[in-house]
């Protein structure tokens, strides 16, 4: 049976994807504040609680910020822990990148200068703002997939750009709709009330999308010389480190796009901005090829969803791009000696390792 990527090792860690240390701003008076002891979240990645309190300078491998906040959850037994904890998150709490927007001197600056520089705030992850059926739509999503469970970031970091938006716009701005690359959770009342918009789950992406307003505007606190400083600043820091591995990238641009059905080779080859042929060739190089790699994300997801009791199974077949419940079934026997059905009732998907 194959199995979910997992948390990396310390010495992995070392030289992975970072995010600033500065994203943890406020999580220890957060965890006191619900009750959840901060030595079960953080002790099991090896991290002095100390370290974190107050803490601005330097990073935290990014896999571990991730897995702490889903262990968060789980000890706190407070589902919705990432969407709670960022949406009391200042627009400040980017850091560099943060204080460069809200120094700028118009929103559309502002949000500009976020976009192109948030890989100094957080690696192996695509930030984008981009025009979509008469809405603009801020973007998030880690490139890894070796960083699997991931719902918690992500609903925690839509939150923040929620209150970056309101922080340039005002405090009645209301995005249009949410959305979120991981299925429902099963219950998205407080998701709707939190964002004052229509929730979709299930995504290519994660999303924040508005209608276009004035970004011509000059954002609250204008700095014309704090924000040519702090530019000359992050044009002094060095670039990230090295990139997501090829069959990370490839397996997470297929993650993305399942929902939409079977991906196609050429557009995943496009995100990544190479040819079909060379894709292929380095694929092959690496002893996999494209089919595999689809299969082996359909595997882990399928294993990840047959646990939720949320989640139909028709529905987790159409997750993983199947269109008829079939085929879901047929994979499921071929993968795992049982239908999706008895897998789930038999609880067959337990502990996930690498």
């Amino acid at each position: 049976m194959i199995s979910q990527p997992s948390e990396q090792t310390q010495a992995e860690q070392s030289g992975s994807a970072q995010v600033a240390l500065v994203a943890t701003l406020g999580l220890l008076p957060f965890l006191d504040e619900i009750g959840a002891d901060a030595g079960r979240v953080m002790g099991p990645a090896g991290i002095d609680a100390s370290r974190l309190n107050g803490a601005s300078e330097g990073s935290l491998a990014l896999s571990t910020y991730v897995d702490m906040m889903e262990r968060a959850a789980k000890i706190s037994r407070c589902d919705s822990f990432g969407l709670r904890y960022g949406r009391q998150f200042p627009a400040s709490s980017h850091g560099l990148v943060g204080d460069i927007a809200l120094a700028a001197p118009t929103i559309g600056t502002a949000l500009r200068q976020f976009v192109d520089l948030f890989p100094l705030h957080q690696e192996a992850s695509q930030v984008g703002l981009r025009a979509e059926g008469g809405l603009l739509r801020l973007e998030y999503r880690i490139l890894d997939w070796r960083i699997f469970d991931r719902r918690q970031d992500a609903e925690l970091t839509i939150a923040m750009f929620q209150n970056l938006l309101r922080h340039a716009f005002g405090p009645g701005f209301m995005p249009e709709e949410v959305h979120f690359e991981h299925p429902n959770p099963g219950h998205c009342g407080e998701h709707e009330e939190t964002f004052g918009a229509p929730v979709y789950f299930g995504q290519r992406t994660n999303a924040i999308a508005f209608r276009p307003r004035d970004l011509n505007r000059a954002m609250p606190g204008t700095d014309a010389g704090r924000f040519s400083r702090l530019l000359a600043e992050a044009c002094m820091r060095r670039l990230p480190r090295g990139a997501v591995p090829l069959a990370a990238r490839v397996r997470g641009e297929i993650r993305a796009r399942l929902p939409d059905g079977y991906p196609p080779m050429e557009e995943v080859a496009d995100a990544l901005g190479i040819a079909r042929w060379t894709l292929q060739r380095r694929l092959g190089a690496l002893g996999l090829s494209y089919s595999d790699a689809v299969q082996q994300v359909r595997q882990a997801l399928a294993l990840s969803y047959l646990p939720l009791p949320h989640l139909s199974i028709s529905s987790i077949g159409q997750l993983l791009g199947y269109a008829e419940l079939s085929p879901f079934s047929r994979a499921c026997r071929r993968w795992f000696g049982a239908p999706p059905e008895q897998l789930r009732a038999e609880r067959l998907c337990g502990p996930k390792t690498f």
